[in-house]
């Protein structure tokens, strides 16, 4: 009975470890419809966003961050969003815990996960929000953004 109990256990862990890695940020697909994000380094993008005249948007996140994977998993991957953002910005997004992503969270005094900025080519700040925001809202910040640096 006992070793029964303990094989139990073991095997409930194993389903539990195996859940939590596949339920990592990094593995919640975005829709091809979406917000395409750029794959290069930071001095890539802020050459790109200086050389397209386009504000960049920067998303950093945790691994380990709820609200983050509800952005990637609702908002980045909504059609209207990824339409819009994919033609007026340079979207990045990195992990605020490793590589450019923890210089960035430093340099822009990141205090929580995530952190939706919005930023020049010059890599001024331009904007900063916080926290799970819905795909309208997304869209109507990124609107609003865009608006107040044309006008």
């Amino acid at each position: 009975m006992k070793q029964a109990l303990l094989a139990i256990t073991i095997l409930g862990v194993i389903l539990l470890l195996l859940n939590a890695k596949s339920s990592s940020t990094d593995d919640i697909e975005i829709s091809e419809k979406g917000i395409e994000f750029h794959h290069g380094n930071w001095d890539e993008a802020l050459a790109r966003a200086k050389a397209e005249n386009k504000l960049i948007f920067l998303d950093i996140y945790a691994t380990w961050c709820g609200p983050c994977k509800l952005l990637k998993k609702k908002t980045f991957s909504d059609e209207s969003v990824g339409s819009y953002y994919n033609d007026k910005y340079i979207n990045v997004a990195l992990n605020g815990e490793e590589g450019d992503g923890k210089l960035l969270a430093q340099q822009y005094a990141i205090k929580g996960y995530p952190s939706l900025l919005f930023i020049n080519g010059e890599g001024k700040l331009v904007a900063k929000s916080a926290g799970y925001v819905s795909p309208e809202d997304f869209l109507d910040m990124g609107k609003q953004i865009d608006d107040k640096i044309i006008n």
